[in-house]
């Protein structure tokens, strides 16, 4: 008998959904930082055994939109439940609910296997955690509540077992050496806009696309032309520093996790142009992949 089927990862913002992806696929495919909407897309981690394959999806964190880019983000977060085969709502301990009232009351009417996962249970009490367990049952009564910490990788080989459980009969999906279902200059692209996010401050990281124009492998190097997109001139001044000191910062350290991520030696070039509004702009949307 051979299981397969799509495992949608929600939540709010900031609970920790990388993380837990990463770790559930064993390798970094989406980003990571400590700001709100790190994740933009919907990504797809495909892990695999001899008798299951498990589609996993990462979303953006739920909000309410304030322009055209996060309606879009929201879209995708929309997707995930029309082909869910087991649904995971993350939360952190101490949070009460989805942002969004619609979404929450999906949840509560999945016809699909719902998985609740109290992340972050590595700073919280025992009483506390036993609290945020009957609160939970109590909200979504058919719902698993499965206690863990992505981030300490505690109990996360417990519930990937019992998602294996609930996936339906199925041949895979997708070939059995695949791990996503996005191109390489996708993960060039969020990595270089991973290191804006831990870089700069305020609006800067939210009004930047990254668009990888070139991609050249040999046999022992990569070389990479990128285009860092920023709404304003002003920006674009910021995100370059003095004499070029700024993003030359970006370029190194996006170097250094592209090298472990292809596993050969990388050639970064980083380059900055205004796109003036290019969040609000359908067009420009559906260029970076957003519609």
């Amino acid at each position: 008998m051979h299981r397969s089927g799509f495992v949608n990862i929600i939540g709010n913002p900031n609970v920790g959904k990388s993380t837990l992806m990463n770790a559930f696929v064993g390798e970094k495919l989406s980003i990571i930082t400590s700001k709100a909407q790190t994740t933009r897309h919907r990504i797809l981690g495909i892990v695999n055994g001899d008798n299951f394959q498990v589609v996993f999806s990462d979303t953006p964190g739920i909000i309410k939109p304030a322009y055209q880019l996060q309606q879009s983000m929201m879209d995708f977060v929309k997707t995930a439940f029309e082909d869910a085969d087991v649904l995971l709502y993350l939360v952190e301990i101490g949070e009460k609910g989805l942002k969004d009232e619609v979404l929450f009351r999906k949840i509560e009417n999945s016809t699909v296997p719902v998985l609740v996962l109290l992340n972050k249970i590595d700073t919280a009490t025992q009483e506390t955690l036993e609290e945020q367990m009957a609160h939970w049952q109590q909200l979504l009564p058919r719902a698993e509540i499965h206690p863990l910490s992505a981030l300490e990788n505690f109990n996360v080989k417990e519930v990937f077992h019992r998602i294996v459980e609930l996936l339906p009969e199925s041949p895979p999906y997708y070939p059995k050496d695949q791990l996503t279902d996005r191109p390489e200059r996708f993960f060039v692209n969020e990595t270089i806009r991973e290191k804006i996010l831990q870089h700069y401050q305020k609006e800067i990281p939210y009004a930047v696309e990254v668009e990888t124009e070139e991609f050249i492998e040999d046999e022992k190097i990569i070389r990479i032309r990128a285009i860092i997109m920023v709404e304003r001139d002003s920006q674009k001044g910021i995100i370059i520093g003095h004499r070029g000191s700024a993003l030359k910062k970006v370029g190194v350290a996006a170097r250094v996790d592209l090298e472990k991520f292809f596993e050969k030696q990388v050639h970064i070039e980083l380059y900055v142009k205004v796109n003036k509004d290019w969040r609000s702009k359908t067009n420009q949307l559906k260029r970076f992949g957003y519609q």
